[in-house]
């Protein structure tokens, strides 16, 4: 039988109703670990323990503070994880930050977990359960009390059921990306950087790139609670050595992911459940462990465009959480359809994409409507055999598809954003690196020749393969690294490349 794939649970509730309390008594771990937080008795930054549940089973669990100063720190914590453990104070009840991180898993489409309600030897919890059950629908609660320990094995119990049913991410093909929560050194281990592992696995000797910066990094060593591992995967909290940057080069909010998987960003499409919010209204957009200000733009049906201030490094699918400026407040938050988006109002055919994006409806017709022109499908000419066998830039890919039924006239500049949205939404353009894109068939072209190159030579180098194939080192380079994190190829002390499954034999 099949061991099932790992989770991270996160907590959630108002402040001073128990959850560093329950989560010692349910781990055996003291996540307050700053001076101040013992000192004050509140929890201020965010904690992490290992859960085992009564089927032997371990979790990953991130401990959030309850305080209303630090939610965009709680909003940090909850992204990436699997399910939840609501904390409700048996003499309090749901109050103001219940209801507010109630609304930030809503966003973070975080719909399983289990409420707890704590402190049920000095209230009756009857009454906050009702609340917590109104709240929460069906989501179980169990009452239970941290200090006496009744009611523990219970919420124990509850979590392990809840946890049965969730889906892992692990075992999926998406590149690896983590999202850094913290940064620090350790002696004979240089920089380490933790977070939750969102997609993707990391093994020792990866090659990866750590954003915005685009440095090259390399994994040293990896630890999943506190424990040496050569492999993490997704849904686990990964604590990973990097080679390749300094301590003050990487912080909070920065992205560890494969070379070419993500991009900064300042403009998203998303669909959004937001309560209140206006059109043109000045928010902050949490996404990861970053946050950015930026403006709403209410394009109708739920459908809306963030245009921020400052980059996100956000992908199709992400999920992020919308709050006000002033007065601070979770709107709410939802679903990126397009993390690469350009400026746009509610133009029907845009519209009518997003829409399809959002209801997972299929767009049968490769078409763009064109002011001018008939319905057209849309190609990239650089298929195998065209002049174009390698990877082009994101406006060179737009210029070279064409309106064939409108006899093949360029698309104009303002057109090319929305072209290359189609190509992509239609598996046409695969991004590469960066900015870099490529026909799909030219990609496994591509892929081809290198594993061919390795295979006729032993490795394959990067002035190798610029060579090869006739193009800048710039778009070789690209190649290489989208193989190294397809895991095709592995990437060798001296840069050479093998064939992964050559390295590991």
């Amino acid at each position: 039988m099949t061991a099932p794939g790992p989770l991270t649970l996160g907590t959630a509730g108002h402040i001073d109703h128990g959850k560093t309390q329950l989560v010692r008594a349910l781990t055996g771990v003291d996540t307050d670990r700053l001076p101040e937080e013992r000192a004050r008795g509140i929890s201020i930054a965010l904690g992490y323990a290992p859960l085992a549940l009564p089927s032997g089973r371990r979790l990953s669990l991130v401990d959030v503070p309850g305080h209303e100063r630090f939610v965009r720190t709680m909003v940090a914590g909850a992204t990436g994880i699997d399910l939840f453990l609501m904390v409700v104070a048996a003499d309090d009840g749901v109050m103001p930050q219940t209801l507010e991180h109630a609304t930030v898993l809503r966003a973070l489409g975080v719909r399983e977990g289990v409420v707890a309600v704590t402190k049920a030897d000095l209230a009756d919890p009857a009454r906050a359960a009702g609340e917590a059950a109104r709240l929460l629908p069906e989501v179980p609660v169990v009452a239970c009390s941290a200090r006496t320990g009744e009611g523990v094995a219970d919420v124990a119990a509850a979590l392990d059921a809840v946890a049965a049913r969730v889906a892992s991410r692990a075992g999926d093909d998406r590149p690896p990306v983590l999202h850094v929560d913290r940064a620090f050194t350790v002696p004979g281990r240089g920089v380490v950087v933790t977070g939750t592992l969102w997609s993707g696995a990391l093994a020792h000797g990866d090659a990866l790139e750590l954003l915005p910066g685009a440095t090259a990094v390399r994994v040293r060593g990896l630890q999943v609670h506190d424990a040496p591992v050569e492999r993490a995967q997704a849904g686990q909290r990964v604590a990973v050595a990097l080679g390749g940057v300094r301590l003050r080069d990487v912080a909070r909010g920065d992205v560890l992911a494969a070379p070419g998987a993500l991009r900064e960003t300042t403009v998203l499409d998303a669909a959004l459940d937001l309560d209140g919010a206006r059109h043109g209204e000045r928010v902050h957009v949490h996404h990861g462990t970053r946050e950015a200000p930026g403006r709403l733009s209410d394009l109708g049906d739920g459908l809306w465009q963030l245009r921020l201030d400052r980059p996100l490094l956000a992908a199709d699918g992400d999920r992020v959480v919308v709050r006000r400026s002033s007065p601070a407040d979770t709107l709410g938050g939802g679903r990126v359809l397009d993390a690469a988006a350009r400026r746009h109002g509610r133009r029907p055919d845009v519209l009518d994409r997003l829409a399809a994006l959002r209801d997972g409806r299929q767009v049968h017709e490769r078409a763009c409507k064109l002011p001018g022109t008939r319905s057209s499908s849309i190609e990239v000419e650089g298929v195998p055999g065209t002049r174009h066998p390698r990877p082009l830039e994101e406006g060179a890919l737009a210029v070279e598809a064409r309106l064939r039924e409108a006899g093949a006239s360029l698309l104009r500049e303002d057109e090319l954003g929305e072209a290359l949205g189609a190509l992509r939404e239609h598996g046409r353009a695969v991004r590469v690196a960066g900015r870099l894109y490529a026909h799909a068939e030219v990609l496994d072209e591509l892929r081809a020749r290198v594993v061919a190159m390795v295979e006729r030579d032993g490795a394959v180098t990067l002035a190798g393969l610029r060579d090869e194939l006739g193009t800048s080192r710039r778009s070789a380079q690209a190649v290489l690294e989208h193989l190294d994190a397809a895991r095709v190829t592995r990437r060798l002390p001296d840069d050479r490349r093998v064939l992964r499954r050559s390295a590991e034999r």
